[in-house]
């Protein structure tokens, strides 16, 4: 199998963990900065494009400050990512709110920083105004139903998403939002999740620009924009073919010029949500090598669990691992990569062939730059690691410090003992 290529040497590695130690989530400045530039050159062709960066994927304000200087906004989905998004400078248009079961309270917070809101159920235009009010420009969340087909197979299942509306509500909730004085619509959508194929964008765009049309003969709605959400993946795998940007941005122009403009319809923003494909290539997890087992199968121990990048326990995914300092050494043991929880699926790689590992080496796990950190927990009392920048004059900074057991005894009020 080809070898994917850390952004760090073990020289590097050795020196930043001498200051921070592992286990920790690290992140390419560099990489982030000049994908940024990437996205935002492959839609340049729309006058109102806008990336909104899914704080989901990676809520940390030192990452969201670099995205917000190459241009991007953020996309929300609670009240305390509005806090952090408010925090670091967002506000108004640059702040796109998108959640589902909302409370009034997350709701309120996104009215009051004249964020895009963007209302994924018909009974949440009563909602809305209920709670805090019709802006002027709405967004309403599109699911089409049935099942989301490419050329190479069925993609995904809308029908049993608990997202978005159907198209007569969005009708509905279009002619009751300018009932209530709302001026401009927007129209979102997610389809399929992680597509690793420059397919995706411009099929979703096709359906959402027919959509558009259509919503505004049937309501005379004015449509300001449309927002393609996520769903971009990366090449977790060594083998995979990556997505071509530029390529995707091209599709999606193809579709713009041939459903909107002849509608009258040219002045329409494209937006994009991306979180995966924004950042997840451009961080890592560095943990070290504790121990070794040799039972019926070989272990290595690593000071990361499951606690610290939980999809490969989750999800079954494949994150590709890098021992650090023997990249050209042959991949000719097989080893089960594992953590410390007290549960068997706390595992970063089953029957992986690797270089023969030592104790006291130190590990790269790639691409854990989104839905990484971010989906951490602390089962068994684990603490949650520090998250550390790369900068681009190869120079390291802090930019979350790890956990410690006063965190994890904040939220008691037992016994002195906890406040200690």
């Amino acid at each position: 199998m080809p070898q994917k290529k850390p952004f760090i040497t073990l020289a590097q590695a050795k020196e930043i963990a001498a200051d921070i130690p592992t286990p920790f989530h690290l992140y390419d400045e560099k990489g982030i900065r000049e994908n940024a530039r990437r996205v935002n050159a492959a839609f340049s062709w729309n006058k109102g494009f806008k990336e909104y960066f899914a704080v989901k994927a990676t809520p940390n304000p030192y990452l969201l400050k670099i995205l917000q200087e190459e241009g991007c906004g953020v996309d929300c989905s609670s009240y305390t990512e509005l806090l952090m998004s408010e925090a670091c400078g967002f506000k108004g248009s640059d702040i796109m709110f998108s959640s589902n079961d909302t409370p009034a309270q997350d709701m309120k917070k996104a009215y009051d920083l004249g964020a895009y809101i963007n209302l994924d159920d018909l009974t949440h235009v009563a909602f809305l105004e209920k709670v805090a009010g019709v802006p002027k420009t709405v967004c309403c969340r599109f699911n089409p139903g049935g099942v989301f087909e490419l050329g190479n197979g069925i993609m995904d299942n809308p029908g049993d998403a608990k997202y978005g509306m159907s198209e007569d509500q969005m009708a509905e909730a279009y002619t009751r939002l300018m009932a209530a004085g709302a001026e401009q619509f927007g129209i979102h959508s997610f389809l399929a999740s992680n597509t690793v194929t420059d397919d995706y964008y411009p099929k979703l765009a096709g359906i959402l620009f027919e959509l558009a049309v259509r919503l505004h003969k049937r309501t005379g709605a004015k449509i300001k924009f449309i927002n393609l959400s996520g769903g971009v993946g990366i090449a977790y795998r060594p083998d995979q073919r990556s997505n071509d940007i530029a390529a995707i941005g091209e599709g999606v122009r193809k579709k713009f010029e041939e459903i909107l403009v002849p509608a009258g319809m040219g002045d329409v923003a494209i937006f994009t949500e991306m979180g995966r494909f924004m950042l997840a290539p451009y961080g890592a997890l560095v943990t070290t090598v504790l121990h070794q087992k040799h039972i019926y199968k070989e272990y290595i121990g690593v000071d990361a669990c499951a606690a610290n990048l939980m999809r490969p326990a989750m999800y079954g995914s494949y994150h590709h691992i890098t021992v650090l300092g023997k990249e050209d050494t042959p991949c000719d043991h097989k080893y089960d990569v594992t953590g410390g929880l007290c549960e068997n699926n706390d595992k970063f790689a089953i029957d992986r062939m690797l270089p023969e590992i030592d104790i006291g080496d130190i590990v790269y796990i790639h691409d854990t730059g989104a839905h990484g950190f971010s989906m951490g927990y602390n089962y068994n009392g684990k603490l949650r690691s520090a998250e550390v920048l790369l900068k681009e004059d190869g120079s390291h900074q802090l930019i979350r410090r790890a956990e410690t057991p006063e965190d994890y005894f904040a939220t008691f009020d037992f016994s002195p003992f906890f406040k200690k």
